[in-house]
């Protein structure tokens, strides 16, 4: 039987299959669009080559396939891995149907498509298993892909891995993921790609502040605006794995969820399904958030409302709730345009510290005597919104439902696992605990008109078992969790959540499915900030990152920044204040209020357009900005962290139409008459005169403008609109 050959292509993206009947579907093109092809043309692009034989090798090509075999041949990571007490441990599948939009394919058939989906059944009749792949290539140009294995037979099946791949070019030979640590995520570090594996692998129970976030491969050199990229992400808040591996038979980006040692047994017609693994070709790093950002943007669910400007008050009173501060902060914000207000950490039983209270989700009688309604009528008769902190999946030992319930604590021993923050894990997968913290949150949210949730996460999973067996159970807390988030989101219509866990500790796309932003760090000092918003928004566009100014000292770090500075780096994300306004002066609040008003009227585009990075040869300026959809407005952030040792610098705005002309418009908030003087007194062509100057996208993208060097720590604000 001759295989069939699928072509998908969208968005400057070509996906071609080839899929044999005696064994799994095989990549053999992903990447730049290949173009309207005949069916003789595909078969070409889709004809494999025979490997040479070797005094050692096997006798047969050895396929790349989605999952890999090693009875293939296949000597990297193998895709299943799982045993039936020690047999079928070396799955071998043949295909037995693919579908794609519904309709069943024949046997050799070749299919050019445009975006779609394809669904692919697979058995392997000796081992008693089966395997769905469903493989799409969305209008964005992502390529998603989910796998479900199943157990036909009456024996059980312990699944240990199901991985998912796909084959990258060995000219891509430099890669790139990110690390970090609290208060520091999203730290890029490059690799030249060798021989062998290199795997990033989260045991956290959560997505981790030391996360890859996503795992990217390219040609030499890559950067923002150039270079092929080939990139994959894993939507799973749970413990995940990515991984490069390079053998003599290819490369692959691969990836999936990281179970734990007998976490999944699978009984007679059982099934496990993978996680949703996402993989993204562009040019430049830009190229591959565009197609994230456009995805997420697509989703029915996606937030499409204004983005309020938000007002957190954590570092204003941390635990030391009192109704006459917290009134004097709503008024302040109310003033200065703030659309919500979020009561943090400290407002329940017992919560005077962190090494109490966690799980008890009852307002304090002894700070909120009548409970939280005076405050939530006052915010929300000020016209804002109300939101509250809660951590639903944490509980401190020194609460009532510890107490209570001290089986609700998932552990894997007689002995409870250390503490992380003074605290210990809720074990959703425990009906009980699960219906408990179901009702709590209901009650809070029907009782006190709440219209947002900042959920938090501040502990990793450590020794997480549930259960009398004290089973792992990362794996089934995680979608338990999901769930939890899913059944109050579809109770309580308009309810939006903000995924937070230690800052960044949770962002990926599988939690994003249940959330309306992340908070993309605990760290808000502008400098570090700059390099962390840019990091998050390699995968999440900026609506669904909350970024605030904070105090003038950050919190932190201890650094002091000016208010433009502070606001200017914020600029681009979900706009917010964390900070005590009560300590403000009448000249910062005045400030404060034009930045808020500035984000009000940028936010349409802030939120709609393309994000766009400059590429930078030096540590002269950072250039981060968004473009329209149809490229007539774009705004861009010029932000210096250091001194430059030149006298000018060169400023280049990427994304531009070249054969657009531009009304160019610079503001440096916060900047004195004496310092604009001596700006416009070098002339830079007139760009920081208030005069526009009107340039073509040509020359702004490619030669750009000369500037004088701006001072350390100190932004500007370019308007641009077609005329």
């Amino acid at each position: 039987m001759s295989p069939s050959v699928v072509h998908l292509t969208s968005a400057g993206v070509s996906l071609v299959l080839r899929i044999h009947p005696t064994g799994l579907p095989e990549v053999t093109h992903w990447g730049r669009a290949l173009g309207d092809l005949t069916a003789d043309e595909l078969q070409l692009a889709c004809s494999v080559a025979e490997q040479a034989p070797t005094a050692s090798g096997a006798d047969a090509r050895i396929p790349l396939t989605i999952v890999p075999e090693h009875g293939d041949g296949w000597f990297g990571r193998p895709g299943v891995v799982g045993s039936r007490e020690g047999t079928a441990w070396s799955p071998r599948f043949a295909v037995v149907e693919t579908a794609i939009g519904g309709r069943v394919l024949d046997s050799g058939e070749t299919v050019s498509h445009g975006p779609g989906g394809l669904r692919i059944l697979a058995r392997d009749e000796w081992a008693e298993l089966e395997l769905e792949l469903d493989i799409a290539l969305e209008d964005s140009g992502i390529v998603t892909m989910q796998a479900a294995l199943r157990n036909t037979s009456a024996a059980p099946y312990r699944l240990e891995a199901l991985r998912l791949v796909l084959p990258v070019p060995t000219y891509a030979s430099e890669g790139m993921d990110f690390a970090g640590r609290w208060g520091n995520e999203r730290w890029p570090q490059r690799f030249d790609v060798r021989y062998g594996l290199h795997a990033r692998e989260s045991r956290r129970g959560r997505t981790g502040l030391d996360a890859a976030l996503m795992l990217c491969v390219g040609t030499p050199g890559f950067g923002f605006r150039h270079g092929e990229v080939w990139s994959l992400h894993v939507g799973f808040s749970g413990n995940h794995e990515h991984y490069l591996e390079r053998t003599s038979s290819g490369s692959v980006l691969g990836g999936g969820e990281l179970l734990l040692p007998g976490e999944i047994t699978l009984g007679s017609g059982d099934e496990y399904r993978s996680p949703l693994v996402y993989a993204a070709y562009g040019t430049g790093l830009d190229g591959v958030a565009s197609r994230h950002h456009t995805s997420l943007r697509a989703r029915p669910g996606h937030p499409r409302s204004p983005r309020p400007v938000t007002l957190n008050v954590w570092e204003a009173v941390y635990f030391d709730h009192d109704f006459d501060k917290l009134s004097q902060l709503a008024s302040a914000a109310s003033e200065l345009g703030v659309e919500r207000f979020v009561l943090d950490d400290g407002w329940f039983l017992g919560r005077r510290n962190d090494r109490a209270g966690l799980g008890d989700w009852t307002p304090d009688p002894a700070v909120w005597p009548n409970g939280l309604d005076p405050l939530v009528s006052l915010v929300t008769g000020l016209g804002m919104q109300f939101g509250i902190w809660v951590e639903p999946e944490m509980v401190n030992a020194d609460s009532d439902v510890a107490r209570a319930h001290p089986d609700w604590i998932m552990r894997a021993r007689d002995t409870l696992p250390i503490e992380g923050r003074h605290q210990q894990v809720l074990d959703l997968t425990n009906p009980a605990a699960y219906e408990y913290l179901h009702d709590r949150l209901t009650t809070l949210l029907s009782d006190s008109r709440i219209r947002y949730l900042k959920w938090d996460h501040n502990r990793d999973l450590v020794e997480a078992g549930s259960g009398r067996d004290l089973t792992p159970a990362v794996h089934r807390q995680t979608l338990a969790t999901y769930r939890l988030m899913a059944e109050l989101r579809a109770a309580h219509p308009g309810l939006e959540i903000e995924s937070c866990s230690s800052g960044g500790g949770r962002v990926d796309r599988g939690v994003i499915e249940h959330t309306d932003r992340v908070w993309a760090s605990d760290n808000m000092d502008p400098l570090d900030r700059m390099r962390i918003m840019t990091g998050t928004g390699m995968l999440l566009p900026p609506e669904l990152v909350g970024s605030h100014v904070a105090s003038p000292v950050s919190h932190t770090t201890g650094r002091t920044h000016s208010l433009p500075f502070r606001a200017a780096v914020a600029f681009i994300g979900h706009f917010g204040i964390e900070w005590d306004l009560t300590t403000a002066s009448p000249e910062e609040l005045a400030e404060l209020a034009a930045w808020i008003q500035r984000y009000r009227h940028a936010r349409d585009l802030l939120h709609t357009g393309e994000v766009v990075n400059g590429d930078r040869s030096g540590q002269d300026a950072a250039v981060r900005g968004v473009v329209s959809a149809d490229g007539a407005r774009a705004l861009f952030t010029v932000i210096a962290a250091e001194h430059s040792p030149d006298a000018t610098m060169r400023l280049r705005l990427p994304g531009l139409e070249a054969a657009a002309r531009y009304r160019v418009q610079a503001e440096m908030p916060g900047m004195t008459e004496e310092e604009m003087s001596a700006i416009d007194a070098v002339g830079a062509y007139g760009l920081f005169s208030p005069t526009p100057v009107t340039l073509p996208g040509s020359i702004l993208m490619t030669s750009g403008v000369e500037i004088p060097a701006m001072r350390p720590e100190t932004a500007v604000l370019v308007h641009l609109e077609r005329v």
